[in-house]
């Protein structure tokens, strides 16, 4: 029986996100379901960050550009595994980078969220924030997080 058709992943590039991008994956595979890999460009945190003699335009490009080869990686390693995955890119300048993902979900009917997640805690999580976090919050549909791998202490 098939439970999910749809499955969405949000994916940064970071480790946490390729650990769930691989969970999405099999997901898709075992459930013969679509998949859809996005990436969203904060250009918000970007320019709050930014000195005055930065040139926006050219930073922003850069962004953009990394966002599509992490989506082409992306899509390549899905092939991979024998699953075909769309890609899709989001700049946001105004709200948070969860709303647009949450957004994207019902847009597209997604049947399932799979994100991997840093698994910030104490004042980690309260600085950086978490948009897994308020992904799982808003969320109209299941959201699966993949927790990435703790770093050994030395």
């Amino acid at each position: 029986m098939r439970m999910f058709r749809r499955v969405l992943v949000p994916i940064d590039g970071s480790g946490p996100s390729r650990q769930g991008l691989e969970r999405a994956i099999a997901l898709a595979k075992n459930q013969k379901a679509r998949l859809r890999v996005m990436h969203v460009v904060d250009e918000q945190g970007l320019i709050q960050g930014m000195e005055p003699t930065m040139n926006i335009s050219e930073l922003l490009d850069g962004l953009v550009a990394e966002g599509r080869k992490i989506l082409a990686a992306a899509a390549v390693t899905a092939k991979k595994y024998g699953v075909k995955a769309d890609t899709v890119l989001h700049e946001v300048l105004i709200g948070r980078v969860a709303d647009r993902i949450v957004r994207e979900a019902a847009k597209w009917h997604a049947d399932v969220i799979v994100m991997g997640t840093h698994g910030r805690r104490g004042i980690g999580r309260l600085v950086m924030g978490s948009d897994a976090e308020n992904v799982l919050r808003q969320s109209p549909v299941p959201v699966l997080l993949v927790r990435g791998a703790k770093r050994r202490r030395r």
